[in-house]
């Protein structure tokens, strides 16, 4: 998309490409490009690599060790990076607790955790959703006891991405119950290796392992990692969520399945001609095209006000959600109809890299099924479509 690149930005675009190429893994990029299965290895490998180069927090501000990328150079690397099959970046410790923790924690806390984040020597995750406490957060009943130098934590978090992978967790507990709900919540910081940790898989129809459960039985957690002051978690955690609503915006992933999506439409043969050639199937490519230049342009006001110091605000990053989370859905959508039957076989072997299967069908087909899957949760997760429309209708129009 042409937004008018400065010269400046011109030369941060050709800098993200030729590092790009010199330097993402052959085998992960070939990995992403046909939508095989990512370990925590591949992750942390190319994200290991970013950090090098500081780009794993290129958007941080330069106190904290990041480049305080503007909100065009922050488009810019995402777009690149889903045209040059890029993997997606955990974000869990960049975007969602490094903030917060440059922003609300000790110096202790900082000095302890930001160097970790900024070189991906750590894996974060997120401990918010429960069973009944999902997009309604504030029923949270995790428990946290204070024993005066620790905390003991007790319940149990749900749909936990890549806990199986984490090394740490931050979490919502409840310390109190006075008031209003979210009075009584509080941050903590979890160390995942800490006895009375259970993770349990929850498997996806999509046939991959990325969600969890999570009990905590007992769990000692140090006065030291909470997050600001007690009861104040609620606060964090609304200053959380709209980081996390921009990057579920999906720019790096819209990018790359969109190029994708030409490529098979120009790959597919039906009734003697490409699908390439069909009007009616390119109608709907342009259409979600135009929805998602919109969304870039809406992201980049947003993104443009939060680097101007400016709260995102809750109504903007709802949009944002929303828009990103749809457009991303109705591109899988297209993808599986492209591919059509050559889709419906489940190939685990060559998806996941188990055995030594060969590939049946043409390489476009393997991943569009499982994919399109697990984008039915997109809608649901970081606060279902249902709720950022009643946000909105709140906050942005006063309803």
């Amino acid at each position: 998309m042409d937004l008018g690149l400065s010269p400046q930005e011109q030369a941060f675009e050709t800098e993200v490409r030729e590092f790009i190429a010199r330097e993402l893994p052959g085998d992960i990029r070939e990995k992403v490009r046909q939508d095989r299965h990512l370990d925590r290895g591949d992750f942390m490998r190319w994200q290991q690599i970013l950090g090098r180069k500081g780009w794993f927090t290129g958007a941080w501000p330069h106190e904290f060790g990041g480049h305080a990328w503007t909100a065009m150079q922050t488009i810019i690397f995402n777009r690149v990076a889903g045209e040059m099959h890029c993997p997606e970046l955990q974000v869990f410790g960049p975007a969602m607790v490094g903030p917060v923790l440059y922003t609300f924690g000790t110096p202790e806390q900082k000095a302890r955790h930001l160097p970790a984040i900024r070189d991906s020597s750590v894996w974060w995750c997120q401990g918010y959703s429960e069973p009944g406490a999902g997009s309604d957060l504030a029923s949270l009943q995790t428990a946290a006891e204070n024993r005066g130098d620790h905390y003991l934590v007790n319940g149990q978090k749900i749909w936990t991405s890549y806990a199986h992978f984490a090394d740490w967790m931050f979490c919502l507990v409840r310390t109190g119950r006075e008031g209003k709900r979210q009075q009584g919540i509080s941050f903590l910081l979890i160390d995942m290796k800490t006895p009375g940790i259970e993770v349990q898989p929850i498997r996806m129809m999509d046939g991959r392992h990325y969600l969890n459960a999570v009990f905590f039985n007992d769990v000692k957690v140090p006065a030291s990692n909470l997050i600001g002051e007690e009861g104040r978690g609620w606060t964090y955690a609304k200053f959380l969520l709209e980081h996390e609503r921009v990057e579920n915006a999906n720019l790096r992933f819209i990018t790359q399945e969109l190029q994708k999506l030409r490529r098979v439409a120009s790959q597919v043969q039906g009734d003697g001609r490409r699908l390439a050639d069909d009007p009616s199937f390119m109608a709907e490519v342009s259409a979600v095209e135009v929805q998602f230049k919109a969304l870039e342009i809406g992201l980049l006001r947003m993104l443009s006000d939060m680097h101007a110091g400016a709260p995102a605000g809750p109504g903007k990053s709802s949009f944002i959600k929303i828009r990103g989370t749809e457009i991303a859905q109705r591109i899988t959508e297209l993808l599986v109809q492209a591919s059509g039957p050559d889709a419906i076989r489940y190939q685990p072997g060559p998806l996941f890299g188990q055995g030594e299967g060969d590939l049946i069908g043409p390489e476009h087909a393997l991943g569009p099924v499982a994919t399109y899957l697990f984008c039915r949760a997109m809608t649901i997760y970081g606060g279902s479509t249902e709720v950022q429309k009643n946000i909105m209708a709140k906050h942005a129009l006063g309803l």
